[in-house]
C-alpha cells in the first residue's frame, strides 16, 4: 500500500494550495480518507475526513470554511483544497486511510506546507 502526497509548498498568508494524495495497493472505495497535520513541537492532529461510501465530510474547527476535502474514487485520490491560509496552518500534512470495517490504517510520508506572514 502506498499513499503519496503532493502539492505542498511555500505560500503567503491568504494564499491557496491544493494537496493531493494518490493511493495504490488498496481498495480505495472501502477506506475513509483523512488529512492530518503536525506542526513543529506539536502532536499530529486530524484536519479533515471524508467517508468511503456517501462521501460525508468533517473538519476540525480551526479550518472550517477555509479547507475542503474531496475524493475521486475513480482516480484513487483524495484532495485538500486550502484557501485563506494562515501562518498557523504551517505544518507537515499527512494523508491517512482507514478501512471502514476492519482495523487497518495507512499513512503517507507527508508534504510540507509553509505559510509566510
Amino acid at each position: 500500500v502506498q499513499l503519496v502526497e503532493s502539492g505542498g509548498g511555500l505560500v503567503q498568508t491568504g494564499g491557496s494550495l491544493r494537496l493531493s494524495c494518490a493511493a495504490s495497493g488498496l481498495t480505495f472505495r472501502l477506506y475513509r480518507m483523512s488529512w492530518y497535520r503536525q506542526a513543529p513541537g506539536k502532536e499530529r492532529e486530524l484536519v479533515a475526513g471524508v467517508s468511503s461510501a456517501v462521501g460525508s465530510t468533517d473538519y476540525t474547527d480551526a479550518i472550517k470554511g477555509r479547507f475542503t476535502i474531496s475524493r475521486d474514487n475513480a482516480k484513487n485520490t483524495v484532495y485538500l483544497q486550502m484557501n485563506s491560509l494562515k501562518p498557523e496552518d504551517t505544518a507537515v500534512y499527512y494523508c491517512g486511510a482507514t478501512h471502514e470495517y476492519v482495523r487497518q490504517n495507512y499513512w503517507g510520508q507527508g508534504t510540507q506546507v509553509t505559510v509566510s506572514s
